[in-house]
């Protein structure tokens, strides 16, 4: 399909002219709290909007090249699209225009408390940012952007200052996002140098050229800068504690859109800029996605703050796409571009399903916050009766993200999966060996997950509320229920439909891969590899929704009474059933704590408060049962002093003398000029 790429300009103009207007509207309302939320996020609304269009179109063939000279030095601020980048624009899109909407009821409850304006700014260029990012076509361009929507983000996250916590999160934030920064910054300069030119177009081609010292380096570097945005283990410390801290809409947009920009740059870094790498690279990738999927998955299981759940089950999920990723790369270094562009099909897929159903959990999440004041799953239960639309939107996130079909998480885990078992057409044992260790990664993840979601939905909305908020909870308003049904409906879709989003997805892979994936589709199945593994997703759809009507047909048919009969629940011999009678947060984590204590490393303290009179009666009881973080103790901590050693070593150079401070000026000169002749 032939798009004219004034079309796209004019698309790409009124995109960021939306942004502008919402971010500058909000500002001049700021008097109006309730207009400048209105206006701000309605701006950002129909920019995202906007940008869903340019996004399906550059998909649909639209290319652009943007270059404005003098905004930035040494090559001015250059923008185009390719598929590649049409499609986490559409990412972004899908998880920008339900956050939009949401935010204008979600954030109804900061005014008087917080800056509306000052928010409603933030998030459009935050926004705006994120586009531009996958949109950038030069170095200083891209590393700007990236900036600005680290900035924006976490001045997003910091929205609750006045909480310790928050300011803890946000601080953790900023240094790991720079500690990334860093290591593009000089994984770009490196490339550039070696190359000859900043813009990215020419690096493809260049890169090739390289010593494999240099290229193993600069990807070591791309591969640290990006990972630690994206939330890969070890470099994910930051996620379980931002992502909760920030407002709700903003958790979506950094959960189900923003660390996807890092995995945008590690397609970029590993299919494009520095092309077909050796073995290694797509080993580590493949160890480090199994790694991930498996510790996010197992320390989600024993959180019972319900965002930092969902947190950590983006750090599963990046892992899951780190899985197809590194498949990917591994694929092409033995030469079989059809099977790299399989997994790297899976990969993208699954990029895109976690944004709709990740946005819609924690929108989910966002409902049962505003509704209870809360985000402990200890303190809730009951739910289902008194939000019953936010629990079925939930119960659709659910059962997406644990894999089960028909719905979207389901048919990219299996792309997945085809694409780890057809290892068999490589010879190396080695290299089968990583395959096996990452397939078995996956399935062990997808069981954990659907146990994880038995957990997280069953603890919240069943049974009896375990506190007053819980108890007087109402439903959330409609701007924040009708996205979720958005996102809940976009769930089933990919699900059921995914024909409508492969053939996309092919062209853009085989930009990539200049092979097409070895995988056949229609409306009716998707085949991989000659029948090697086939599924019909609209087929199970359907079985399942006649077996859910002929279980009632079949019951009334065979004229089975179905009047209701109440009768009490047993309760070992008690006749009033309390909250305190239900199966909790920490004893259905318990059993996970026994099993992988190795990991958890949980520190168990009892403390007995006897009655005064006797020791024979026991007043209270309290158990806790923590889990300790492996990486921060191992790592993180121990780095942590060592700075800290070093800082309180560095103490002395700041005498106070000015003579002296002049003669460090004097010896960097000297240094400086050694250096350069």
């Amino acid at each position: 399909m032939f798009i004219d790429s004034t079309l796209m300009v004019d698309l790409f103009l009124v995109t960021f002219a939306c942004f502008s207007a919402g971010a500058i509207g909000a500002l001049a309302t700021a008097r109006s709290p309730t207009l400048a939320r209105v206006v701000g996020h309605g701006g950002a609304l129909v920019g995202a909007v906007a940008a869903l269009a340019f996004g399906l179109a550059g998909l649909a063939g639209g290319s652009m090249v943007l270059n404005i000279p003098d905004l930035l030095p040494i090559g001015g601020a250059a923008f185009g699209v390719d598929r590649v980048s049409a499609f986490f624009v559409v990412v972004i899109a899908l998880g920008a225009i339900p956050a939009a909407l949401y935010a204008i009821g979600y954030t109804r409850e900061y005014a008087g408390k917080h800056s509306l304006a000052a928010m409603a700014f933030a998030f459009n260029v935050f926004i705006a940012a994120m586009i531009l990012v996958a949109l950038a076509r030069n170095v200083l361009t891209f590393l700007f952007l990236w900036e600005a929507m680290s900035l924006a983000s976490y001045f997003l996250v910091i929205t609750e200052h006045e909480r310790e916590e928050t300011l803890d999160a946000g601080w953790v934030y900023l240094v790991m996002t720079h500690a990334g920064f860093a290591a593009l910054f000089l994984g770009f300069l490196l490339l550039a140098r070696a190359t000859g030119t900043m813009d990215f177009a020419n690096w493809s081609v260049a890169a090739i050229e390289l010593d494999p010292t240099s290229r193993n380096l600069i990807f070591i570097l791309l591969a640290l800068g990006f990972g630690s945005k994206a939330g890969v283990i070890p470099l994910h410390v930051w996620l379980p504690r931002a992502h909760p801290a920030a407002p709700s809409h903003v958790s979506a947009l950094m959960s189900g859109v923003m660390i996807k920009l890092g995995v945008y740059g590690l397609v970029r870094v590993a299919f494009d800029w520095l092309g077909t790498g050796p073995v290694w690279w797509g080993g580590t990738m493949l160890i480090v996605g199994a790694v991930s999927a498996v510790l996010g998955v197992l320390y989600a299981l024993v959180e019972h703050d319900l965002k930092r759940l969902l947190a950590y089950h983006s750090v599963e999920n990046i892992g899951i796409i780190l899985l197809g990723l590194g498949a990917g790369m591994l694929f092409q270094a033995h030469g079989l571009e059809a099977l790299a562009a399989l997994a790297l099909i899976a990969a993208l897929y699954h990029t895109l399903n976690h944004a709709a159903f990740k946005s819609l959990l924690f929108m989910g999440a966002g409902a049962i916050l505003h509704a209870t004041h809360t985000r402990n799953m200890e303190e809730m239960g009951g739910l289902i009766k008194r939000m019953p639309q936010t629990a079925a939107f939930f119960l659709v996130g659910s059962v997406a993200i644990a894999a089960l079909p028909p719905f979207n998480g389901f048919i990219s885990e299996w792309l997945t999966f085809q694409s780890l078992l057809l290892s068999f057409q490589i010879s190396a044992h080695t290299v089968n060996l990583i395959f096996a260790l990452g397939v078995a990664a996956l399935a062990l993840t997808s069981g954990l997950a659907a146990a994880c979601f038995v957990k997280a939905f069953g603890i919240t909305f069943l049974a009896l509320p375990r506190s007053e908020h819980a108890a007087l909870a109402r439903e959330v308003e409609w701007t924040m229920r009708a996205p979720m049904a958005l996102l809940a409906f976009a769930c089933v879709a990919l699900g059921v439909a995914p024909f409508v989003i492969l053939a996309p997805l092919e062209a853009t892979v085989f930009d990539l891969t200049r092979a097409h994936a070895d995988m056949k589709f229609d409306w009716r199945m998707v085949v991989a590899n000659d029948s090697f593994g086939w599924v019909a997703p609209l087929w199970i759809a359907l079985g399942l929704v006649a077996f859910l009507v002929a279980i009632p047909l079949a019951l009334r048919l065979m004229g089975v009474n179905r009047r209701r009969r109440y009768y009490e629940t047993w309760g070992c011999g008690r006749a009033l059933q309390t909250a305190r009678f239900e199966y909790t947060a920490t004893a259905f984590a318990n059993p996970f704590k026994r099993v992988f204590a190795l990991l958890y490393r949980p520190v168990k303290e009892l403390d007995i408060e006897f009655h005064p009179e006797s020791r024979y009666f026991v007043r209270t009881i309290a158990y806790y049962n923590e889990g300790r973080l492996i990486f921060e103790d191992a790592l993180y901590r121990p780095l942590l002093r060592m700075i800290q050693a070093l800082a309180r070593a560095a103490r002395v150079l700041q005498s106070g003398n000015v003579h002296g401070y002049l003669v460090y000026i004097l010896v960097a000169l000297v240094a400086l000029l050694i250096l350069t002749v």
